[in-house]
C-alpha cells in the first residue's frame, strides 16, 4: 500500500505536455511492452511508430462503395483531391484503391490521374483469377490488391477448394503480375479466423521466394483483412484473433518487413479503430481506411479518426491539413446527399456542441475545459452550445456572445442576456417545449433584446 499525499500548488498542473490544445492530445509510451509467443517473451517497442513511415491508405471507392450507393465520378474525383489536400505532402494518405469493373470506375480513374498528384497513389482491386488481372494491365497501373482468401470458412466453403487449389491459383496470378511489372498486394482475407500455421504462413513464405531478389518496390505486400472484426488488441490474446501476434509471426517468422503490411479492418465488434492503431503500435506501417468508415457491413476504419491518431502518435501535423475533414463532411451531406450523424466524432454537426448548462458555463470562461482540442484552429469549428431548457444563463451568453462575435472584454455577461434567458424558459414551461432553440428564433431575440449590439453586428 502506498500513502498519497495532497500537493497544494498555487498554479493549475495542465498537464500541457499531453494535451497541448493546438494539437490533439498526444499518445506517448513510456516503456516496452513484453508479451509471451510460444512460451518465449518478446519485446514490442511502441516508441519507435514516431520514427517508423507509418500511414494510411484508402479504399474509399472500393470496400467504401460496397456500402452505399455508387458515388458519381465527379464525387470520386473531387473527393480523390481533398484526400490529397488532407494528407498533405508527405503522403500521410499513401495510396487510394479503386475498382476496375464498370466504365464508370476506369474514367475516374483515368481523370483522377489527369490531376498530377503525387499522393495517394492510385491503385487497383480484383480477384485472384487472370480475367480480372487483364484490367490492371489495361489500366496500366503499377500496383494492385488481389483477393486471396485465406480462412477454410471461405476456401471450402465459398471457393469450394482444397488449400493446395487456393494457393496455386493465388500464386499462379501474383506470378503473371509481377511478369508485368506490376506489384501485387495480397489480400489475406478472414485472416483472423484462418488456420495460420497450416495455410496462411506457408503462403506468406511461398510469396516471399518469389520476391526475395526483386528490388524493394516489387517485393509482393501483405494485407491482413479482419473480414468479420475478429481481431483484439489485447496482450496474450489468443491466437488467430490475436494481432500482435499475428505481426509479429509474419515479421519476424515468414521475413514480411514492415513496409509492405497493411491492416484492413471492419466494425463488427466496435474495435475498428483501436486496431488499426494497434497495429501500427505493434509494428507495421500501413492502416486501410475509408471515409466516415463507410464501408461494408459495419464498416471500416474511419479515415478522419485515424488521420487524427496519427496525428497523436506522431505529435506533429507532418504536413497534414485537418480542415479539409471538415470541408469532406459538407461535401458529403451538400452534393453527395450523404447525411452523417449528429453526434458523429470530429464532424458530426453536434460533435462539439453542448446542450448541458454547467459544460456551457465552462466553455464561456475556459473553453479547453469541455473541448477536446481546438477545433476552431484545427478543423475549422468552433465549439457551440445548442439552446434547451437545460442551457442556462451561461449557455445563452456563450451563444450570444458567438453570434455578435464578441471577444475577451467585450463579451457580454449573464445578466446581459437575462431577458432572453427568461424567454427561453417560457418556450419550455408554458408553452410546451419540447425540441432545441434553433439559431434563428435566438437571433431575433437578440435583435429584440440586445439591438444595440445586433445593428454593430450588421454593420
Amino acid at each position: 500500500m502506498r500513502t498519497y499525499e495532497l500537493i497544494n500548488v498555487d498554479s493549475p498542473n495542465l498537464i500541457e505536455d499531453i494535451f497541448p490544445y493546438s494539437l490533439p492530445p498526444l499518445i506517448s509510451f513510456e516503456d516496452k511492452i513484453q508479451e509471451t509467443i510460444d512460451g518465449q517473451r518478446v519485446e514490442f517497442d511502441p516508441r519507435e511508430v514516431k520514427t517508423r513511415d507509418i500511414h494510411l491508405t484508402d479504399t474509399t471507392f472500393r470496400d467504401g462503395q460496397q456500402a452505399r450507393p455508387p458515388y458519381k465520378k465527379e464525387h470520386m474525383v473531387e473527393l480523390y483531391r481533398m484526400l490529397s489536400r488532407l494528407g498533405g505532402p508527405n503522403g500521410v494518405i499513401r495510396q487510394s484503391e479503386f475498382f476496375l469493373y464498370t466504365k464508370n470506375d476506369r474514367e475516374t480513374i483515368e481523370e483522377c490521374r489527369s490531376l498530377g498528384l503525387r499522393y495517394p497513389e492510385i491503385t487497383g482491386w480484383i480477384r485472384a483469377n487472370k480475367m480480372d488481372f487483364r484490367l490492371v494491365k489495361e489500366m496500366e497501373l503499377r500496383e494492385t490488391g488481389m483477393l486471396t482468401s485465406s480462412s477454410d470458412y471461405h476456401i471450402f466453403h465459398k471457393q469450394n477448394q482444397t488449400r493446395r487449389e487456393a494457393m496455386d491459383q493465388y500464386v499462379e496470378v501474383a506470378e503473371a503480375a509481377l511478369e508485368h511489372g506490376v506489384r501485387p498486394r495480397c489480400h489475406l482475407e478472414d485472416v483472423t479466423r484462418a488456420d495460420l500455421p497450416g495455410f496462411v504462413f506457408p503462403f506468406v513464405q511461398r510469396l516471399e521466394k518469389l520476391t526475395e531478389s526483386a528490388p524493394e518496390n516489387m517485393k509482393v505486400k501483405i494485407r491482413l483483412c479482419d473480414t468479420m472484426g475478429f481481431g483484439l488488441s489485447y496482450p496474450n490474446a489468443a491466437e488467430p484473433r490475436s494481432i500482435p501476434k499475428l505481426i509479429w509471426r509474419l515479421m519476424n517468422e515468414c521475413g514480411v518487413s514492415a513496409d509492405r503490411l497493411e491492416w484492413h479492418g471492419h466494425n463488427d465488434f466496435h474495435k475498428v479503430h483501436i486496431n488499426g492503431a494497434t497495429c501500427w503500435i505493434y509494428g507495421l506501417d500501413a492502416v486501410n481506411t475509408t471515409l466516415f468508415g463507410f464501408g461494408e457491413r459495419t464498416g471500416n476504419p474511419p479515415l478522419e479518426g485515424a488521420i487524427i491518431e496519427y496525428v497523436a502518435l506522431k505529435g506533429d501535423l507532418c504536413g497534414i491539413d485537418l480542415s479539409v475533414i471538415t470541408e469532406l463532411a459538407q461535401y458529403y451531406e451538400k452534393v453527395i446527399g450523404t447525411t452523417l450523424t449528429p453526434n458523429y466524432p470530429f464532424v458530426g454537426r453536434d460533435f462539439n456542441t453542448t446542450r448541458a448548462g454547467i459544460h456551457a458555463g465552462g466553455l464561456r470562461r475556459d473553453e479547453r475545459i469541455y473541448n477536446i482540442f481546438d477545433t476552431t484552429e484545427l478543423l475549422n469549428r468552433p465549439p457551440r452550445v445548442a439552446i434547451t431548457d437545460k442551457s442556462g444563463t451561461d449557455g445563452i451568453a456563450l451563444w450570444v456572445n458567438d453570434f455578435l462575435g464578441l471577444k475577451g472584454e467585450e463579451r457580454l455577461t449573464v445578466m446581459k442576456v437575462a431577458k432572453i434567458q427568461r424567454w427561453v424558459m417560457d418556450q419550455y414551461e408554458n408553452e410546451g417545449r419540447m425540441s432545441s432553440i434553433t439559431d434563428e428564433e435566438l437571433e431575433e431575440q437578440v435583435k429584440t433584446h440586445l439591438t444595440e449590439y445586433y445593428a454593430k453586428r450588421k454593420e
